[in-house]
This record gives C-alpha cells, sequence and structure tokens, in this order.
C-alpha cells in the first residue's frame, strides 16, 4: 500500500510539474472556458463572509483565491497549499499583486497548520489526485475552526446516458490536445483516467461524513460533469 501510495505522489507530481507552464491555456481550451462558470457557482455556493480565512488546498495557480480576492479585495485572509513546487511558483507570480495571501509548499495529507484555523477549506479540482483521501479529509476538519465549512469542486459521473456519451468521446481527444499544446499526451491520459475512475457524488458524500463532517450535500453542474459537495465542522 505505502508502494502505491508513493507512485501516485510521484506520478501526479511529475505531471503537474510537465504541464504548470500551460495549465491554464489548458484548462480554458479542455472546458471551452466553461470552468470558470463551474468555479465562479462554486463560489456562490460558499457565499464568503469578509473578515474571514479561508485555505485552499491543491490551490494550483490561484483560481480560487483570486476569486475570492476578487469580491472581497483585501478582507479575507487566505493561505494557498499546493503540494507541487512548479505550480505554487506560477500562482505565486500569477497573484504577486495581492499581499493577503500565503504560500505553502505541502501535500493535503499533512498541512503544517494549527488546528481550529480557517472559517473555509475548498479543494477545487485536487481531491481525486492526493494519495490518500481519507487523511486529506481528516486533515480538512482538523484546520477547520468549529462552523467551518468544507467545499470541494470535482469531477464526477453523469447521469444523462446521451450526455455521458459525448463526454467520454470527447475525452478521448483530450491527450491529443495536450500533445499540441504541451507536447506531451501522457498528463492528460492521466487526467481522463483520474476522472473515470474517481467516485461518484454519493460516494464522495459518504466518504466526507465518515471522516467527521455534518449536513453533507451536493450540487451538480453541467449534468454532473463536476458536482460541488459541502459539509460543515460541528
Amino acid at each position: 500500500m505505502k508502494n502505491i501510495i508513493q507512485n501516485k505522489s510521484k506520478l501526479v507530481n511529475s505531471v503537474f510539474s510537465e504541464v504548470h507552464k500551460k495549465y491554464d491555456l489548458m484548462n480554458d481550451l479542455m472546458s471551452f472556458g466553461v470552468h470558470r462558470i463551474w468555479k465562479e457557482k462554486f463560489i456562490e455556493w460558499i457565499n464568503p463572509q469578509p473578515y474571514t480565512k479561508l485555505i485552499d488546498v491543491a490551490s494550483g495557480t490561484g483560481d480560487i483565491a483570486k476569486l475570492f480576492l476578487k469580491k472581497y479585495k483585501n478582507k479575507i485572509e487566505i493561505t494557498c497549499v499546493e503540494p507541487n513546487m512548479s505550480m505554487l511558483k506560477e500562482g505565486k507570480n500569477k497573484l504577486k499583486k495581492f499581499d493577503t495571501i500565503e504560500w505553502i509548499n505541502a501535500n493535503a495529507e499533512k498541512i503544517p497548520l494549527e488546528n481550529d484555523t480557517f472559517d473555509y477549506y475548498t479543494i477545487s479540482y485536487g481531491i481525486r489526485n492526493v494519495t490518500d483521501i481519507n487523511a486529506a479529509l481528516k486533515e480538512a476538519f482538523r484546520v477547520l475552526k468549529p462552523g467551518g465549512r468544507f467545499m470541494c469542486l470535482e469531477f464526477s459521473k453523469i447521469n444523462n446516458e446521451f450526455l455521458n456519451f459525448f463526454y467520454k468521446e470527447y475525452s478521448k481527444n483530450i491527450p491529443k490536445i495536450g500533445k499540441f499544446i504541451v507536447g506531451s499526451a501522457e498528463p492528460y491520459k492521466y487526467l481522463v483516467e483520474s476522472i473515470e475512475k474517481f467516485y461518484n457524488q454519493d460516494q464522495l458524500a459518504s466518504l466526507i461524513l465518515k471522516n467527521g463532517f455534518s449536513k453533507v450535500e451536493y450540487r451538480n453542474i453541467s449534468g454532473g460533469i463536476s458536482a460541488i459537495h459541502s459539509g460543515w465542522k460541528i
């Protein structure tokens, strides 16, 4: 089991090291820009309040942090936690004009921060890449304040057969797009496979409940291509 975890960790790290410079461009191309709408819906459901603290884990190039700051500018404290140093540097450079962000290079399974610190914990398209999802959820619960909220945006399962057929056919072309834009198809083969193998909406909700969260619910977006999960630390 330890070897499997180490192998996945190395694989995910190499994937993001390879794509970090064109990560945002590929997200726009692969989703036709729709990922931006999904992230806006994510923020809308969170409905963040000013003078609160957010931890954004697997923060990538900082899209979620940027949306929070767009809403409240300097009235919210943000900590971005990203395991891949190349991605972290990309995000830090992208958001260098914002001085209320703390950047930490760490894994979701072991966050070097104190208990009961944050009002919101967000993870956007990152939870399926963690090596131990239960450990990551336990850490999320630990760093949240009592009354804090866990929010996860992730690719999920489509219930509509017609939409699912076209989505799967389109997904077959994603590695080809990656080859053309990034110069390598392999990271995007991993992307497609990781989505196919990941939990469905109800399975992920059960895992969140199992790890201590209450009032767990989810909303599908774009027919279940993505889903937003919410849970509370009570």
